[in-house]
């Protein structure tokens, strides 16, 4: 396959985001507002009154420790209802996020279908800003949130809409899938997004024999083990997946009889090898849910496996820990802060929301109609 030679910078991994945002005001002053208006303190009465919630998370969380989050999951809970929000958490958001307080959650593809579908006027997108972004290009008429802004991505920032045009002069005439974890600038200049779960069925939906995928070049090159299409990619990766390697497969083999691996295409394909099953987040947990194995290991980011763990007991996750400081800058903290005040909006250059818009809609119209070929409707 042909490689592009030029490489974006390494991104070095930002420093721990402070609880809330407070670019545009004082965090003190903010964290004293929340306490004004909202009832935060450690309280088992808030954790009594959420205890439904509790039971879903109680395997991954301790008591004591719900006894802090109680607090905020119930004022999040009650200020979305009072301002017909919706709150979207991606599945690498912590449990007590993912289970207490989120509308939606999923892979990204599965937000990006919810941000189009709902009706709500405010949009709360737990993940990380292209995420955010994209919900912006599919509601642009909708006020969508982020809890911070700073929640970036290496893929997304390692690539710009110049480096598209590139590689179309190097392949004239290809087209274009880029993946969903890119800015809105970028997925405009593309003809198609993809996500992990449906690359394979969007690159083999396009009429050409070679295709262009950016800005992924691991999830290129797994996917172009699948498919008679010639691929070729830019040379971008996941600072999270891009860490594993094969070695660290066969450690876990080793510590771990009988262990299950799967992982995640993001991955390097030495790992893939090495892996029982590969697929995209929601691939990975539907995997888990319908063959229940003695052990497995998720090699994805950290809090994917607490998330599902929650509605599993019978399984046991050995947890590799590659954590994304991007995805961990989210908290209930920030959460609440947004609600309250509307800051961190998202916006959009009305100019690059139409051709981003169509990519991303033309990837979901693929991903439909490959749903309904399978389930008969």
């Amino acid at each position: 396959m042909a490689l592009v030679t030029e490489k974006p910078p390494v991104l070095a991994a930002p420093r721990r985001a402070p609880l809330l945002m407070n670019a545009t005001r004082d965090l003190a002053e903010a964290r004293a507002e929340l306490a004004e208006v909202y009832d935060l303190a450690p309280s088992m009465k808030a954790a009594q009154e959420t205890a439904e919630i509790y039971e879903r998370v109680k395997s991954v969380i301790p008591q004591v420790d719900w006894a802090h989050h109680a607090p905020y999951v119930r004022a999040i809970n009650k200020i979305k209802r009072e301002k017909q929000a919706v709150i979207l958490a991606h599945n690498y958001m912590t449990p007590e996020i993912f289970h207490g307080i989120s509308d939606f959650s999923g892979d990204s593809l599965q937000l990006a279908v919810e941000a189009a579908k709902t009706d709500a006027p405010v949009i709360v997108q737990c993940g990380v800003h292209f995420m955010a972004e994209t919900a912006k290009i599919l509601s642009p008429e909708k006020t969508v949130l982020i809890p911070d802004s700073r929640a970036g991505c290496s893929l997304s920032e390692g690539i710009t809409p110049a480096d598209i045009e590139k590689m179309r002069a190097d392949y004239p005439g290809a087209p274009v899938v880029t993946y969903v974890n890119t800015s809105a600038a970028v997925k405009a200049a593309s003809d198609i997004c993809c996500t992990s779960s449906n690359a394979k069925d969007i690159v083999e939906s396009l009429d050409a024999e070679t295709v262009i995928m950016t800005p992924d070049g691991y999830l290129a090159r797994n996917i172009a083990k699948t498919t008679n299409k010639r691929i070729v990619w830019w040379e971008g990766a996941c600072m999270v997946h891009e860490r594993f390697t094969a070695e660290e497969i066969r450690a876990y083999r080793e510590a771990n009889e009988g262990v299950k691996v799967i992982a995640h295409p993001e991955c390097p394909p030495e790992v893939l090898d090495e892996s029982d099953f590969w697929g995209s987040t929601s691939g990975m947990i539907n995997w888990v849910r319908k063959n229940r194995p003695e052990k497995v290991v998720m090699v994805t980011e950290c809090s994917m496996s607490d998330n599902i763990a929650t509605e599993l007991p019978d399984v046991e996750f050995v947890r590799p820990c590659n954590l994304c400081p991007h995805m961990k800058r989210i908290t209930l903290e920030n959460i609440l802060w947004c609600l309250h005040s509307g800051e961190e909006e998202v916006t959009v250059d009305p100019e690059i929301i139409e051709p981003a818009r169509l990519a991303v809609e033309r990837m979901i119209e693929v991903s439909q109609r490959k749903l309904g070929a399978v389930s008969g409707d």
